[in-house]
């Protein structure tokens, strides 16, 4: 599979990239960010994929994450990819809402029209991203690990419980932990997948972790001053859940801190840091 690159940058003995592909599972032009530290001829480095929140692009975390020093010094590769298909023929949420349609994929197959011809976001990061990136960058697919936040929290979260023995590593920021039991998931999850919520559970990480499903380690960081964290996050849950299952994971509640990419910026380093550990 061939990319376009849209622009280079070098930054911390490494290049950030942004690229874009024509995409055979949402049908539309796609554009993801990579970082590629400096590295010996030949190499192959550890990758971590980063997953965004809602009405985020791939520009978000790679403007603002300042995870470029971290993956330097770790020597790790830093994958970004966008939230939704977007372009002339992707419908959006009718009344133009920020939660659902586009910027807002929730990393889901759609099944539900209009959606379904172009909203297959699971697939894109779960298989046609993954296999694009391998095939032109030096990652080492035997060492991966996946993060994000908020709705790429969630995202991160169920796709790595639904692949057991991909990811080494798993963390993130403020996730949506329980999408069929706060409104953002279910509009979304009604929307992309229809009233059946036996269909959702895939889809939501505290039911996937009930269901059997577990991971190596599980690192959660979650501001206390989140204005969604009631509503919408509801961290206690992926905590109860955990604890019910006998899951590992470190979940931390930081004061003072709320939703925002200076939350991310102050605690990505030290995700970045967990995660090299784990993909030696």
């Amino acid at each position: 599979m061939t990319i376009e690159t849209l622009s280079t940058n070098r930054s911390f003995g490494g290049t950030q990239g942004v690229y874009a592909h024509d995409s055979a599972e949402t049908g539309v032009r796609m554009t993801f960010s990579v970082f590629v530290p400096d590295h010996a001829p030949g190499a192959k480095l550890p990758v971590i994929w980063y997953l965004s929140g809602l009405t985020c692009t791939h520009a978000n975390v790679t403007e603002k994450g300042e995870f470029r020093r971290a993956c330097a010094e770790l020597g790790l590769i830093f994958v970004a990819p966008d939230t939704s298909p977007r372009g002339e023929d992707v419908p959006d949420d009718p009344a133009g809402a920020y939660d659902f349609g586009l910027g807002a994929g929730f990393y889901v197959d759609a099944t539900q029209p209009p959606f379904a011809e172009h909203y297959h976001m699971r697939s894109y990061i779960e298989h046609e991203l993954p296999e694009l990136v391998a095939g032109n960058f030096p990652v080492d697919m035997a060492r991966q690990g996946i993060m994000g936040h908020s709705m790429g929290g969630h995202g991160a979260l169920t796709i790595s419980l639904r692949n057991p023995g991909r990811f080494r590593s798993t963390s993130a920021f403020a996730p949506i932990v329980a999408p069929s039991q706060v409104p953002w998931g279910h509009k979304a999850l009604d929307g992309y997948l229809g009233t059946d919520q036996a269909a959702w559970q895939e889809y939501d990480a505290c039911a996937l972790i009930d269901g059997g499903a577990r991971l190596p380690d599980l690192l959660v960081d979650q501001g206390d001053a989140d204005n969604f964290l009631t509503e919408q996050l509801k961290t206690h849950l992926l905590e109860e859940a955990c604890t019910r299952a006998g899951q590992k994971a470190t979940i931390r509640m930081q004061p003072g801190y709320d939703h925002s990419y200076y939350f991310i910026s102050t605690f990505m380093a030290e995700h970045l840091a967990w995660h090299a550990d784990r993909l030696k």
